[in-house]
């Protein structure tokens, strides 16, 4: 204790007079050796409690990960400020991916709202639960753009665009972050994996990925600036070897590009293991030269593989790595431990009334759920009206857990609200509902119950099947080679569709999934992604017609896996398909080889998607008219505006997202066909129309060009307002 006071004491008029540099640097001069390379040192807290408080009394340890019990964590942080020889407090940090005990739908169900404001508010609730217990430091928002639903991480970000998933990961960075890290109810974000994570060859998770600099620069990097300029604390580096450097180790990336051309004054922490991970990489001999290479690339922190513990010292002795290295290094954390205001509140924070669970933070959750719902087809039976009898069956109608989703570590599915429960609160007084699971879980084979299932459908008004995937079978180290329905579950909606009742159909998962002959068989489908604590009332509120779904892909889905990889942004090619193709049927036996058209396709699936980026139904419909430019030709420099009239023609109160695309035809290098540009989403009532203007700064339309600048060229640019990716109402301009 005297030790600590007196280390208080000596930066106390720092405190009052001086600013943040100066405090960290009278802090700095202090320190140790040992005490400083401790700080770069971060390890999981789930081991020997007594072997983790040696490690802290011994000033070892900067950061601990995964302790979540708000008295433990206190216990072990007053060992760090009162007994360490440096006094300086723990970082705690967690997995906080959607939610901690209130768990949100998934990053990738999130991101189907196209809803920023209630993505940050989630957040910010997230933050206010998870700060009650301590942790300070979020891993999260993921934003790795992911084009291969094979990969299982897929979930954990926000789809396949660059500029949907930079504005969310913004906004989680706000909402996490609050107006200053110093609130007790704020806690550091993270942006990760930085970067290329989401293109693993094949969709194998940890595996390699070539991004030509081009690439990186238009579609990886942009997310992780705009998450930057949000005022991210954090960037964690990815597993992935790029181009034959492991992302860890790669300076050009991590200082060159993040700290050089961005800007960046935070912290960069390894992904679990990462620095050390580079020996099986074979981009290091050992965990010596991995640590050399880690923190002279700009990793700062090594999370768990404890090299920089092990080696640090004989590298700055050797003069293997110069010792400001190490020392910017501490800077860097300092300063983020500095801002979080740990020094004057190391401890968790005293609260009289627990937020976890509170009814505004439900009812948040349940509003993201609600619009991360896609309805995806609907032949008139949702929403549900004039029915006596509804069957509720499939595997994940009553699956608490499952419906989670990944990297829920503090999730409790005895808070859970299912499906089957929802509508029994919701309906259950003034409709009977039968209920039959058929399926144990998603990937149960017995079609015992099929006999008891049919009879029970045939008795019904209307079949709700919840189908989908386990929460295990989709995360991370979970990637698939098969997106068929798991078990007999795709042979128990044939079965329910040859019943004569109809069927609707409701998908749980952390992925686009190939639902080609669900969709035709179901009479309607809804894809509500794995949903969280609140899922299963926010779906019994759409199927009801409390609300109507306004959900938009934020991924693509394919047909197939073979046409993967797929999404809306390709480029222009040569011989572009033009929908026509995929028919063997066309195909004349015993003809002479011909290039069969001279088109991008296979000869066995049509070249278009089953739904593209963007899609999404209502119970209502829009319409789009008017779209008006404020200029046809804008300097590099300007700002486009945008008009648009948006009407609603149905019965109902609706939401659309008005979805913005611009792309070119001809530049220095091939561009993409389109890319989405802008967003809004607007709520009408019946017969009601409106004027939706969007404000577009022609400086985001830059890309890099022959020359490997990015910038705003000049030329004619095509413009598309439309509510998914496929067409709308056109416009050209010129940039000059």
């Amino acid at each position: 204790m005297k030790r600590f006071i007196a280390f208080i004491l000596l930066l106390t008029p720092l405190f009052g007079f001086g600013g943040e540099d100066e405090r960290i640097e009278a802090m700095l001069s202090k320190m140790s050796f040992d005490d400083k390379i401790g700080q770069l040192n971060q390890v999981d807290g789930r081991g020997d409690i007594g072997q983790l408080e040696a490690e802290i009394r011994a000033g070892r340890l900067g950061s601990v990960m995964n302790i979540v019990d708000p008295k433990l964590l206190d216990r072990l942080q007053r060992i760090a400020v009162e007994e360490s020889p440096a006094g300086i407090p723990l970082l705690f940090a967690r997995d906080v991916v959607h939610g901690f005990k209130t768990v949100l739908p998934i990053p990738l169900g999130q991101a189907a709202s196209f809803d920023e404001e209630l993505v940050e508010r989630a957040a910010r609730n997230t933050a206010v639960e998870a700060t009650e217990c301590g942790i300070r430091w979020a891993f999260a928002p993921m934003m790795d753009i992911a084009r291969d639903p094979r990969w299982g991480r897929i979930a954990e970000g926000f789809g396949e665009d660059p500029f949907l998933a930079g504005r969310l990961a913004a906004a989680v960075v706000r909402g996490y972050q609050g107006d200053s890290l110093s609130d007790p109810k704020s806690m550091a974000a993270c942006a990760k994996h930085f970067v290329g994570y989401g293109a693993a060859e094949g969709g194998r998770d940890y595996n390699t990925t070539y991004i030509p600099e081009r690439l990186l620069r238009d579609i990886y990097f942009p997310p992780f600036r705009m998450a930057v300029e949000a005022g991210c604390a954090s960037v964690m580096s990815s597993f992935n070897d790029n181009d034959g450097l492991p992302a860890t180790g790669n300076r050009w990336l991590l200082t060159d590009v993040l700290r050089g051309e961005w800007g960046f004054d935070g912290v960069v922490v390894s992904d679990w293991g990462s620095v050390a991970g580079l020996v099986p990489h074979g981009a290091a001999a050992d965990n010596r030269e991995a640590a050399k290479r880690c923190i002279t690339a700009g990793t700062d922190m090594d999370m768990s593989s404890r090299s920089y513990l092990r080696h640090l010292r004989s590298l700055v002795e050797n003069g293997e790595v110069p010792m400001e290295v190490v020392d910017e290094a501490v800077r860097r954390i300092l300063r983020l431990k500095m801002r979080l205001g740990l020094f004057e509140h190391p401890y968790a924070r005293q609260v009289t009334t627990s937020d976890l669970y509170s009814e505004k933070i439900l009812d948040d959750a349940c509003a993201l759920a609600r619009e991360a719902t896609v309805l995806l087809k609907n032949d008139g039976v949702l929403p549900l009206s004039n029915v006596r009898r509804i069957l509720v069956t499939g595997p994940m109608a009553d699956a608490p857990y499952d419906q989670l989703g990944t990297w829920t570590l503090d999730g409790d599915k005895t808070r859970t609200l299912t499906p089957i429960r929802a509508l029994r609160e919701i309906a259950g007084k003034e409709i009977e509902i039968l209920y039959e699971p058929a399926l144990a879980y998603g990937r149960d084979q017995s079609t015992a119950r099929f006999g008891r299932l049919r009879s029970l459908a045939r008795k019904a008004d209307v079949v709700l099947a919840f189908v989908g995937e386990e929460q295990i079978m989709s995360g991370e180290a979970h990637s698939l080679a098969d997106l068929n329905l798991q078990g007999a579950q795709r042979e128990m909606l044939e079965l329910l569709a040859g019943c004569g009742r109809p069927l609707v159909t409701v998908f749980m998962a952390g992925r686009p999934l190939t639902i080609e002959r669900e969709t035709e068989i179901s009479d309607a489908v809804l894809y509500a992604w794995h949903p969280g604590t609140m899922g299963g009332r926010a779906i019994a509120q759409i199927i009801l017609g409390e609300a109507s779904p306004s959900g938009k892909l934020p991924v693509t889905f394919p047909r197939c896996v073979g046409q993967i990889p797929m999404y809306y942004n390709h480029k222009h090619t040569s011989h572009r398909a033009d929908g026509s193709e995929g028919n063997l049927d066309d195909i004349p036996r015993e003809a002479v080889q011909s290039v069969m058209g001279h088109t991008s396709s296979y000869l066995d699936v049509p070249p278009t998607p089953l739904f593209p980026f963007g899609f999404g139904l209502s119970y209502t419909t829009f319409t789009l008219s008017e779209l008006q430019l404020s200029d046809t030709t804008v300097p590099a420099n300007g700002v486009l505006k945008v008009r648009v009239t948006v009407e609603n023609r149905g019965k109902r109160e609706g939401t659309e997202v008005v979805q913005l695309y611009v792309g070119r035809k001809s530049a220095s290098v091939t561009r993409p066909i389109k890319e989405l540009k802008g967003f809004r989403r607007v709520t009408l009532s019946p017969s009601e129309s409106r004027i939706i203007e969007f404000e577009l700064p022609i400086d985001e339309l830059a890309f890099c060009g022959a020359d490997r600048r990015t910038a705003v060229e000049p030329g004619s640019y095509v413009l598309t307002i439309g509510t998914d990716s496929r067409d709308g109402l056109k416009e050209h301009f010129s940039v000059k």
